[in-house]
């Protein structure tokens, strides 16, 4: 099993869900974070002044899926997520030792 974390633009979220539900993948656990790259922040101007922002708003995104899925689901992120300009975000995939679902027991990839 993988969990593959994407970092993406806030208005990507919509079509990073629908590329998930066309692949087949139910679930995601998004959270709301900021950071910043290479990008390196923005200026913006409020009642005359001019202020910088350094963190820039980012959305998480993590999926459970099953090895021989992976490709499938960092590829339909990455074409979802895709804006060509800097700050698209980044893909991790990480190894998951065990999974266990709360409500009924299940484990591994019965849990998925």
């Amino acid at each position: 099993m993988k969990l593959v974390v994407a970092i993406i633009k806030p208005f990507k979220l919509d079509d990073v869900r629908e590329a998930m539900a066309a692949i087949g993948i139910s679930g995601m656990t998004i959270t709301e974070v900021g950071g910043f790259g290479r990008q390196k922040g923005q200026t913006e101007i409020y009642r005359g002044a001019e202020y910088r922002s350094t963190i820039l708003p980012k959305l998480k995104v993590e999926l459970l899926c099953s090895d021989s899925a992976v490709e499938r689901v960092v590829e339909a992120v990455q074409q979802a997520a895709h804006t060509g300009t800097i700050g698209d975000g980044k893909i991790f995939v990480l190894e998951i030792g065990e999974l266990v679902r709360i409500r009924t027991g299940e484990m591994n990839e019965a849990a998925l």
